[in-house]
């Protein structure tokens, strides 16, 4: 009897080490530098990180209950860490480089926080790592051409942070990207070659320069979504842009293009649903062949410098809900079927030298161009009708 129980108490102090040593000593190691690389002022008594105690706990063990509450995920046999996701309380401090120790991390998520610094180079050792999101802090520097490195990541999300400089050229190697929103940062320069693999590009409100070349965009077929706008992307809008084969989406407002060759697509077939192209410098007339892309229905070239008049075959576009064409120099009686009720087309056509533009109608607002500005557009061979 004295034996067996003697044998029970070895097994009960053996089921306490594994239960308070599950988590790899080179995961704890990097826990510990994560929180201790963070302001502990910024530290709440109620956040995920305040309940991060080692001396109490392992990261680990389950079930939680006052100690790793959450931020931390551990894989099934919780020996390793596999997401660190942190509640957005407003963290302060920098990232420590010795994240990279978390070698089977899959999800980065440190959000809505104020990290500052330079994103370290070290991440780019993260093999497993699927989901990089550090949206909304204070990062600065430049884009490590490492980041190419990181070959299992689908979707990077640094946006809304202070990053500069290029687009690193390898970002192309990133063969399983399917996400990229750097929006609302400091980048500069041109597109490089990017990714085949991407679904959507998001790059808004930046300070990038340079036409937008076919080169960049080569084998992206299942490309979706390009938000471009509030940049500074000039010269001409190629017919190839319209025609990438996944396209829905595309915004190119608030950048300094100054025209745009539209071509019919291949067999009529498209998936582009809607496009805005306002606030640039385009010239020449209103592209006809938007009309022909079956699934439009959203089109907006406000504030171009736009000529001539607006082609019927708008107006007789079933799929058309929202068209803006407002602060153009557009001439001519806009078609009568945007009048006819035959229409749910909302929008703007105002801001023009059209004639006959209905005053009751929404679509007609603001007012057109006095005469005198239409009359100098035109170098005095504009003639309103009376």
């Amino acid at each position: 009897m004295i034996k067996f129980l003697f044998f029970l108490l070895i097994l009960l102090n053996t089921k306490n080490v594994l239960i308070l040593a599950l988590t790899s000593t080179q995961d704890i190691s990097a826990l510990k530098a994560f929180k201790s690389s963070i302001n502990p002022n910024s530290i709440p008594s109620w956040s995920c990180l305040a309940s991060w105690d080692f001396t109490a706990a392992d990261p680990c063990l389950l079930p939680r209950r006052s100690h790793f509450i959450c931020g931390v995920t551990c894989s099934s046999d919780s020996t390793r860490v596999t997401q660190l996701t942190l509640d957005p309380v407003g963290y302060s401090g920098q990232l420590t480089p010795l994240v990279s120790q978390l070698t089977n991390l899959t999800t980065l998520d440190l959000s809505e926080n104020y990290f500052s610094g330079p994103i370290p180079s070290s991440i780019s050792s993260l093999s497993n790592l699927q989901t990089l999101t550090l949206r909304s802090n204070s990062f600065s520097g430049s884009l490590s051409n490492s980041v190419s490195n990181l070959k299992s990541l689908q979707s990077l999300d640094l946006s809304h942070n202070f990053l500069s400089g290029y687009l690193p050229n390898s970002i192309n190697l990133m063969s399983s990207l399917t996400r990229l929103d750097l929006s609302y940062n400091n980048l500069t320069g041109s597109l490089p070659k990017l990714p085949n693999g991407l679904l959507e590009l998001a790059l808004k409100n930046n300070s990038l320069t340079g036409s937008l070349l076919k080169s960049s965009f080569d084998g992206l077929t299942r490309l979706e979504v390009i938000e471009l706008s509030e940049n500074s992307i000039n010269g001409v809008l190629e017919s190839w842009f319209f025609l990438l084969p996944g396209l829905q989406q595309v915004n190119l407002a608030n950048n300094s293009l100054t025209r745009v060759e539209i071509s019919k697509p291949v067999n009529g077939d498209s998936d582009l649903v809607a496009v805005d192209l306002g606030f640039n410098k385009i010239e020449g007339n209103v592209p006809l062949n938007f009309a022909y892309y079956p699934l439009l229905s959203s089109l907006s070239l406000r504030f171009n410098k736009l000529r001539g008049m607006i082609p019927l075959e708008y107006s007789r576009k079933k799929s058309l809900r929202r068209l803006f064409l407002d602060g153009n120099f557009l001439i001519g009686k806009p078609p009568a079927k945007f009048f006819a009720g035959e229409t749910l087309v909302t929008g703007s056509l105002g801001d023009n030298c059209l004639q006959g533009c209905p005053g009751s109608s929404q679509l007609c607002t603001p007012s057109q161009k006095s005469n005198n500005v239409c009359k100098q557009a035109y170098g005095g061979k504009w003639k309103p009708k009376s």
